[in-house]
Order: C-alpha cells, then sequence, then structure tokens
C-alpha cells in the first residue's frame, strides 16, 4: 500500500515540477494580452499655457488647457486583420481632443493604431494612420510590453510621424508601485497642420497657401509598472510654433502653444489602482504559481521518498517466499 502512494506521490511531483516552467514559459506568452474590445479615458492639463488666439495671431498665457485622450477597441477590425495575419491583434481608434480655457475646441487629432496582442509591437495593415494620414508606425506607443525591461525602446511620435529612441533612466517608487522611467526628447521638427482647425475657414490648406508652416518639439516622460507594461504617470513639455509666412505679418515665428501637460490627478489616483489590481495577476503566472507548484512538488517528492524509506525500514523480517513444491513420483 505504501509503494503504491509513494508512486502516486512521484508522479504528482514530477506533475507540479514541469507545470511549473510551462506556466511560466509557455502558457504566460500566450494568455497575457490586451482585450480587444478595451475602452480608455484619459484627461491631463496644462496649466498657466501659453495658447495662440487664431482670430487676432497672438499668443496669450491661459490659466489652463485640457486635452482628453480616449482609447476605443475595434473589435471586428481586429478579427478582420487577424485572419490576414494570424496572430491575436488589437486595434484601437485614439483621438486626441484640445479644449481651451472657455471650453472651445483648439485641435482634435484623431489616429488608428494596429499591434500585437501579447507584444505590443505594431502590426501593418490598412487602416494604420494618424489624422487621416497614412502611417507605418516602428516601436511603442501608448503601452510597453508585459515584463518591461531596463533599456531603451523604440517610441512612435504621433505629431512628427517619426520613430525614435525613448531611454530608460532608472527605477523609482510612484506611491507604492515600483516602476522604470523612461524619457524621450523630440527635438524642434517640422509637423503637419491638423486637419480640424479651431477657426471656420481657416483649413491646412490655407495656412499652407501662406507659407506658413507648424514646428513642434517636447521632452515625454512615462513612469511605467514593468511587470504590466502599463504608464502609471506620464506628462509632456509640448511647445508648438507656426513660423514664417505671411499669415504673420512681420513676425519671424510665434508661439502656437506652450505647456507642461500633466494627468489630472483622479486619473492618476485610478490608473495606478487598475495597474496595481493588473500587476497581481501577471505575478500570479510569473512568479506566485510557478514558485508555489515547484516547491509542491519538492515536497510531495520529499513525502514519496519518505514513503518508499519506511516501507524498506532495517530490523523488519523479510517476508518469506514460498517454498518449493515437492516433487511428486509416481
Amino acid at each position: 500500500m505504501r509503494r503504491k502512494a509513494g508512486l502516486v506521490l512521484l508522479a504528482l511531483a514530477v506533475f507540479f515540477a514541469a507545470l511549473s516552467p510551462l506556466l511560466r514559459w509557455y502558457a504566460f506568452p500566450r494568455l497575457a494580452k490586451i482585450p480587444a474590445g478595451e475602452y480608455q479615458t484619459m484627461v491631463l492639463e496644462a496649466h498657466d499655457a501659453t495658447l495662440l488666439d487664431y482670430g487676432t495671431m497672438t499668443a496669450r498665457t491661459v490659466p489652463k488647457v485640457t486635452i482628453v485622450q480616449t482609447l476605443k477597441g475595434d473589435v471586428e477590425a481586429s478579427e478582420r486583420i487577424e485572419k490576414t495575419v494570424g496572430r491575436d491583434v488589437v486595434v484601437w481608434d485614439g483621438l486626441s481632443y484640445v479644449l481651451g480655457p472657455d471650453g472651445r475646441m483648439v485641435s482634435k487629432v484623431p489616429e488608428r493604431y494596429i499591434f500585437d496582442a501579447h507584444t505590443q509591437e505594431p502590426v501593418h495593415a490598412p487602416g494604420e494612420a494618424v489624422d487621416g494620414d497614412p502611417v507605418r508606425r516602428e516601436g511603442l506607443e501608448f503601452k510597453w510590453p508585459f515584463l518591461t525591461e531596463k533599456r531603451d525602446y523604440e517610441y512612435f511620435d504621433a505629431q512628427a510621424r517619426i520613430t525614435a529612441p525613448i531611454h530608460y533612466k532608472g527605477t523609482q517608487d510612484f506611491r507604492g508601485v515600483e516602476v522604470y522611467y523612461f524619457e524621450q526628447t523630440v527635438p524642434w521638427t517640422k509637423v503637419p497642420m491638423p486637419k480640424t482647425m479651431p477657426v471656420a475657414g481657416i483649413t491646412p490648406e490655407t495656412v499652407a497657401a501662406t507659407g506658413t508652416t507648424r514646428w513642434y518639439t517636447t521632452v515625454r516622460r512615462f513612469w511605467v509598472e514593468p511587470l504590466t507594461g502599463a504608464p502609471v504617470y506620464g506628462e509632456e513639455i509640448h511647445k508648438e510654433e507656426l513660423r514664417g509666412g505671411t499669415l504673420l505679418g512681420d513676425r519671424d515665428r510665434v508661439t502656437a502653444f506652450a505647456g507642461h501637460v500633466k494627468m489630472r490627478e483622479d486619473y492618476i489616483e485610478h490608473t495606478v489602482d487598475l495597474v496595481k489590481a493588473n500587476r497581481t495577476v501577471v505575478l500570479l503566472m510569473t512568479s506566485y504559481l510557478p514558485r508555489g507548484f515547484l516547491f509542491l512538488g519538492a515536497v510531495l517528492l520529499a513525502l514519496a521518498l519518505w514513503l518508499e524509506a519506511r516501507g524498506r525500514r532495517p530490523g523488519e523480517p523479510a517476508p518469506e517466499e514460498p517454498a518449493e513444491p515437492e516433487p511428486v513420483t509416481a
């Protein structure tokens, strides 16, 4: 009976010991993915910012500029693209909506971002665009990969439509969460005018006809929780200028927008709580369960060996072998 119990325990020990690396290195990369139908909203603010008054074409200081960013998953588009590329895909329709201090629209820039649900790498498919212009993204945008590493990544800038390195600057504590701090600087770059302008009659075409161009620079900062790859906080030191052309009269340039853009406090709290909850799920699959299964396998193996040793304890009389039957003669 002991031998049978020992064999069962040995089989269970092997099972849990094998399940530990399988869960971490096989199951987790396939199960961890971004849901196709996710919906997110983020509100950012720039206080005491500089904003261009398109009516007078002069820059003025305003108490606050608000940027509302939304990301909405398109499940039907994801399923359609998945059939052509043969992998799990997420399609996000994003919108960056900028509001002045009076609540009126300053600009709005839509974009469609298509990426691998597991790795967050871009997937190139029809529809990939920023403000209606087709783009071919390289690098990350919005989210880092699961199990983010302490290294530089390539990050796509939607304003300039370029990819540039975003540098790992160290590990920090952000409201009780260990995060990796990343920073990217985009130098002054000529960028397209938004397709939607705040004043009726002013379009990118009418501005281009005057010879005036739009330039942009930013310092982009993200604090990223490494297990989930989710930014818990982000901010930008953002500047835009209009340069040259007859639209500015005798001026060489004028500030279109300048401000230190930060996440609003209530959205910081919500994001931190959400990331903490998701972090626990990732820890279950990458640490708690694999280590627990490995420990359980070791305990079961020790118990199986103990039962086997006890079954062969010295000093106990060996079982007598049955005597051979005596030959029978006629």
